[in-house]
């Protein structure tokens, strides 16, 4: 029997009744109040990693004035610009088992906060020592938020087609950044002087800041011992290792400093793993779960090859427009703005198609496909060859170093778990910056024996593209998820083979 209740239930069900409307359109208005939500919090924490990128990449065309403006020599200089990625490199990881320790959001706010008022200080630095200080203190605080800032995120996008999403997004809005960044830099120094370059971070910083306290959830950290030890050989090992990078060029290879500093960067790393290996250890920098866990392995590998390709080639083809195209420095940025901004589309593709294939699939794909047409390059490459159709070539496969890109981090994260999320984003970015610093060493080293800058530039899209194509193998092989998973998957309703 149907009750006057049941009849009245039934007609609240209906479509058009103005119950079934209004239940409805609270839905609707609660999903778009929580995708502005999630679209702020990924704003918030995406500003650090763009005030972090431009840093970078700003300071490459503000060179002349900082020389003009503080009677900097060229050590001095080089200290300015590679002091930051010195004290950056050496930090992250000891950064990233802080964020675990105190919380992620509390070591995101410091960081960020740290690199704000440091950019205060470098904007007015009235000496060069002050302008170096300033730029240590940004290094220190982009290696306090950037694992952390990643940590955050996949905290609040745990997983499934939403996460690849907002990593293509996220991976976007970085590339932009770093896409940019010698156009931005060109006219700020051009217009309003050096100083602009480190003032334009107040107020992206604060409202960062501002951003991330009021709609970023804090995530508690773990009572875990922090292993002093092991980071204080982790940070030797590092800054030894950066030093030797950056001063080999400008000192020479040979000289006694650079020499040292791989010496002591060898015995700290080889300390360093011999502590992390020790059965007796319980203070750990890697959890015993990530060290022992191939699949993170093969991603910090990926990230290193990917980074030593990628700015190793940027810092090559910089100086390739200048000296053997005549291309003025803004010129040689605005050359290279099509080529970077493509990434873009590679995000975006990822975004999309990411979590169909899968983040193994995904990666050797793309990096194959990017090692393809590097190494076309590195063949077609002469004097002969037009500027259209070298940014063509390099739009058209660089697609493919964007896709890779998100990727990566994604397959990073599968293995890390969010349990280990800080450490794990702290490790791979301390591969991918010594990757940059070996790129750039390596490209360097090439340019300089290979006779001709033709050749040079041959030489070093093959070194790009030999690159790729291991990251890609790597990929393809170390990153394929334990039989257990690919069971556990295969045997649910639904089933279907896992990409990875």
């Amino acid at each position: 029997m149907i009750t006057r209740t049941d009849r009245a239930r039934q007609r609240a069900d209906e479509p058009g009744h103005p119950a079934k409307a209004k239940s409805n359109g609270k839905a609707e208005g609660e999903g778009r109040a929580t995708e502005k939500r999630q679209g702020v919090q990924l704003l918030a924490l995406a500003l650090g990693f763009v005030m972090a990128t431009l840093d970078v990449t700003i300071m490459n065309v503000a060179g002349p004035q900082l020389r003009s403006g503080l009677d900097l020599t060229l050590s001095g200089l080089t200290w300015v610009v590679d002091g930051y990625v010195l004290v950056f490199a050496s930090l992250l990881l000891l950064a990233g088992s802080l964020a675990g320790r105190f919380g992620a959001r509390r070591i995101y706010l410091a960081g960020l906060g740290l690199f704000t008022a440091a950019s205060l200080v470098c904007a007015v630095a009235p000496v060069a020592g002050v302008l170096v200080a300033g730029r240590l203190a940004q290094g220190a605080g982009a290696a306090l938020f950037m694992p952390s800032s990643l940590t955050l995120l996949m905290n609040a996008f745990p997983g499934g087609p939403e996460r690849a999403r907002v990593l293509g997004i996220w991976s976007a809005i970085v590339s932009t950044a770093a896409g940019v960044g010698p156009a931005v830099g060109g006219l700020l120094v051009g217009g309003l002087g050096w100083r602009s370059i480190f003032l334009v971070n107040l107020p992206v910083g604060l409202a960062a800041l501002v951003l991330a306290r009021r709609y970023v959830a804090p995530l508690p950290g773990r009572a875990m011992p922090l292993g002093a030890g092991g980071h204080a050989l982790g940070l030797v090992a590092l800054a030894a290792l950066a030093y030797g990078l950056i001063q080999g060029p400008e000192t020479g290879w040979g000289a006694a400093p650079v020499l040292a500093a791989f010496a002591v960067a060898l015995l700290a790393g080889a300390a360093f793993a011999v502590r992390e290996r020790a059965t007796g250890t319980t203070a750990r920098v890697l959890p015993g779960a990530l060290f022992a866990n191939a699949r993170f392995s093969t991603a910090n590998a990926v990230g290193f090859l990917f980074n030593l390709g990628c700015y190793g080639g940027m810092f090559m083809l910089g100086l390739f427009l200048q000296n053997a195209r005549g291309a003025s420095p803004m010129e040689a940025g605005l050359q290279l703005l099509p080529t970077q901004m493509v990434f873009l589309l590679g995000n975006v593709l990822y975004a999309k198609v990411g979590h169909r294939v899968g983040n193994r699939v995904a990666l050797a794909g793309s990096l194959l496909y990017a090692a393809a047409g590097t190494t076309a390059l590195a063949v077609v490459i002469s004097p002969g060859l037009p500027y259209w159709a070298l940014a063509v070539v390099l739009g058209v496969f660089n697609t493919g170093l964007g896709v890779a890109s998100p990727a990566m981090t994604g397959a990073l994260m599968d293995a890390a778990g969010r349990e280990h999320a800080s450490i794990a984003s702290a490790t791979l970015n301390a591969n991918r910056q010594i990757g940059t610093l070996v790129g750039i060493a390596v490209m360097g080293a090439v340019l300089a024996g290979a006779g001709g800058w033709y050749a040079g530039a041959a030489a070093s899209f093959g070194l790009a593209g030999g690159a790729y194509a291991a990251a890609a193998l790597l990929a393809w092989f170390g990153l394929r998820a334990p039989r257990a998973d690919r069971a556990v998957h295969a045997s649910g309703p639904g089933a279907r083979t896992l990409p990875g």
